[in-house]
């Protein structure tokens, strides 16, 4: 029996809320729709814009912080770490004291850190600033999807679900669009202020329009800290490993390594505890089922998928010499995809739906990746538009029914149950965008080397073509450099410069390839399974369990 800390308002059957922590649902006058719609655009942008921010403008903050690239991937690394942590207490906190005050607490903690940062400016802060917007992420994308719940009728829960936790993926698009405005006077302040000052914003929102009153229950035991005390470092540990990974090389860096080791030992304890434990946070028996399991690696799947378009696109851009002001366009395209995804999702909302959209999100992310595997050094952001709306209307598609598909398994086994979901969403969501990243990153490095090397090896300048070229490249310099020496060794270093970047667009393609590979055989493993689960489905109609005959009085069965 659930042990209440306010009295219940008599509410009618309709406004109740759907669970302990949620918002009740009264009726509400069309202007106070339209506002709670609003604030929810607001704070469900606000909880991804800065760390969005971050990661586009990083070479340029980088340079102006005086970061070196390691340095710089921790600022990365301390938004997930927290962000993703933060989940673990996050739902049982809004149980007990209501999703507001979380908000209000992450939202002002984030305002002020980002506000002592444009003081101080030092790389400590910076981190500091990355993680308490971490901690603002988790608690601003609920508060704006409980938002966005409000904005119509309950009969319209489903379509309105899929919209507020879509919102959070308009984040990177603006992000790229806001940037050129923001760093074209050659200062990072501005960046900052902007994030305070969209902090500062969506905390007056949260304060001034409220939310609904719901249910508050003691939800925290003593050994839910514990648990935490256990997690949190080891999945902040596997985070920093996947971040730095590939800046420092994993091979290379023994301090990697242990902390791998011990992100498994404390993982591994805290389960151990978790699985004994009569109220466990984490629902370790219902998270090794094969379901689940089936849920976790789709999940993880699908996020790795798009990142294709996150280091894929924006990364071969970096590398022939797009900043922030050329791809805007592009971004204003990939804006309108992911708004498209989320609006389809959202209209075609059901349950029986809910694969086939993830199904198509699938097809979209592959169809994208395999239209860019064949890209040159002359295209341009342009040349990505068609590719990337594709992608970015599978990116604005999947995030709904994954959560809707992962919601219905958990409140089947119960409420108790929905923390685990949680978690595994997002550690899912986390540590696939990273590790996209990290694998894709390392791919890509290892086909530039290869292509490097047989590339430089063709550059005989015995070859008539390539001394025709070296003598091409030498005339460049013959208003500059009178010495032939000079100009030759110009000449020659100009040559292999255009080599190593022909050798990076190919490295690109292959990651462009590998991304269609996978989502090609992911889609293949969902197809299987959706035939196999229909067939059992068929099976189980037709040859119905024979009922079991009830045991004579005073006989033991055997």
């Amino acid at each position: 029996m659930a042990d209440y800390l306010k009295p219940i308002p008599d509410w009618e059957e309709h406004e109740r809320p759907t669970l302990p922590g949620s918002a009740s649902m009264p009726w509400h006058p069309p202007h106070r729709r339209v506002a709670y719609a609003l604030v929810a655009l607001l704070v469900g942008i606000t909880g991804g814009l800065g760390n969005a921010l971050v990661s586009a403008n990083l070479p340029y903050l980088q340079g102006q912080l005086g970061l070196t690239p390691a340095q710089g991937s921790w600022l990365v690394a301390a938004y997930a770490m927290v962000n993703v942590t933060a989940n673990l207490l996050a739902f049982k906190f809004r149980q007990q004291y209501g999703i507001r005050l979380f908000a209000e607490i992450g939202l002002g903690l984030y305002a002020a850190l980002a506000l002592l940062h444009l003081a101080v400016g030092s790389f400590e802060t910076t981190v500091m600033v990355r993680a308490a917007s971490g901690f603002a992420g988790a608690a601003c994308s609920t508060l704006g999807t409980l938002y966005m719940l409000q904005s119509l009728p309950r009969r319209y829960t489903g379509n309105l679900l899929v919209i507020g936790v879509g919102i959070s993926q308009m984040a990177v698009p603006i992000a790229w669009l806001v940037s050129a405005g923001l760093v074209d006077t050659g200062q990072w302040h501005n960046l900052y202020l902007f994030e305070a000052g969209l902090a500062l914003c969506a905390f007056a929102a949260v304060v001034l329009l409220k939310l609904p009153p719901g249910v508050q229950i003691k939800a925290f035991e003593p050994m839910d800290f514990l648990t935490f005390a256990l997690l949190a470092p080891a999945v902040g540990l596997l985070v920093v490993v996947l971040a730095q990974g590939y800046v420092r090389w994993w091979l290379d860096t023994p301090w990697l390594g242990w902390a791998l080791v011990a992100s498994i030992a404390l993982a591994t304890a805290g389960f151990v505890i978790e699985h004994y434990r009569r109220n466990p946070l984490l629902q370790t028996r219902w998270l090794t089922s094969l379901p689940v399991l089936h849920f976790i690696v789709g999940a993880f799947m699908i996020r790795f998928l798009t990142t294709e378009q996150s280091y894929g696109v924006v990364g071969l851009m970096r590398q022939l010499g797009m900043g922030p002001d050329q791809m805007r366009p592009l971004f204003a395209v990939i804006l309108a995809g992911v708004i498209c995804g989320i609006a389809v999702s959202s209209l075609t909302f059901g349950q029986k739906r809910i694969i086939p959209q993830l199904l198509m999100a699938i097809l979209l992310l592959g169809s994208a990746a395999f239209l860019d595997q064949s890209r040159t050094s002359q295209d341009r952001p342009q040349d990505f538009f068609v590719s990337q709306f594709l992608a970015s209307m599978g990116a604005g598609m999947f995030m709904g029914p994954l959560i809707m598909l992962g919601i219905t398994q958990a409140l089947k086994q119960g409420v108790d149950h929905m923390i685990t979901f949680l978690v595994t969403l997002s550690i899912t969501q986390t540590l696939g965008g990273l590790a996209g990243s990290a694998v894709l990153g390392t791919y890509q490095l290892h086909r530039e080397q290869v292509y490097s090397s047989a590339l430089v090896s063709q550059l005989d300048p015995a070859d008539g073509v390539v001394a025709q070229r070296l003598k091409l490249q030498q005339q460049l310099y013959a208003s500059l450099l009178t010495d032939p020496v000079q100009r030759s060794a110009q000449g020659t270093a100009q040559l292999a410069q255009i080599t190593r970047r022909e050798a990076n667009v190919r490295g690109f393609n292959d990651v462009f390839s590998l991304s269609g590979r996978v989502a090609l055989g992911f889609l293949c493993w969902l197809l299987l399974l959706s035939v196999r689960t229909a067939v059992l489905k068929q099976w189980r109609k037709r040859h119905p369990p024979t009922p079991t005959p009830p045991t004579p009085a005073g006989v033991s069965p055997r």
